[in-house]
């Protein structure tokens, strides 16, 4: 026979174990953005719209969140390249801003990518409704190139805005919508 005792005992150690396995988000600023969306953005090129099936995966992790997203690009050939991306991100000491752990150093702690030896230095900001992710690069020439993903919360799901630029020139913008699924 089961006492209460160790019934109390059982219960209680579900809980511990379930909030001990759970990841928590960061903070509550990441909470909304929680989900998988899914949708199309548009590339304007001359006369033509280059469509892109987008697809993210914003989750919470072990010490911050997650975003993992993957491109469609369709060609005007009927060629068709998939990019995928992922990264970590735990929070900083600036509040609203995110350092990315994308790799281990020789002490096993998760840190970021070196900009210099070529790697993309990555970083998020949540300010409002909209989580922003930055890539920045710095090119074999010493200049700079920037990427920046905005999510934007909407009633649909999240708006993207990606743009690029390279050097202060601007070489490509999508815009799109997202929708929540799952």
């Amino acid at each position: 026979m089961v006492t209460r005792r160790a019934r109390g005992a059982a219960w209680l150690l579900a809980v511990l174990v379930t909030v001990l396995v759970t990841p928590a988000p960061a903070d509550d600023r990441i909470t909304p953005f929680l989900g998988e969306f899914a949708g199309t953005a548009v590339v304007p090129g001359g006369e033509e719209l280059s469509p892109r099936d987008t697809r993210v995966r914003i989750s919470a992790g072990e010490k911050g969140f997650r975003v993992a997203w993957t491109v469609l690009i369709h060609r005007g050939d009927g060629e068709t390249r998939r990019r995928d991306f992922e990264a970590e991100f735990r929070p900083s000491p600036r509040e609203g801003i995110y350092r990315s752990a994308m790799r281990r150093n020789l002490f096993g702690q998760a840190v970021p990518f070196d900009p210099l030896a070529g790697d993309p230095y990555v970083w998020a900001r949540i300010e409002g409704d909209t989580l922003s992710v930055f890539a920045l690069l710095i090119t074999e020439t010493g200049g700079y190139e920037m990427q920046v993903y905005d999510r934007t919360l909407v009633p649909e799901g999240l708006r993207l805005r990606y743009s690029r630029v390279r050097d202060g020139e601007i070489l490509r913008t999508a815009t799109g919508l997202l929708r929540r699924i799952g």
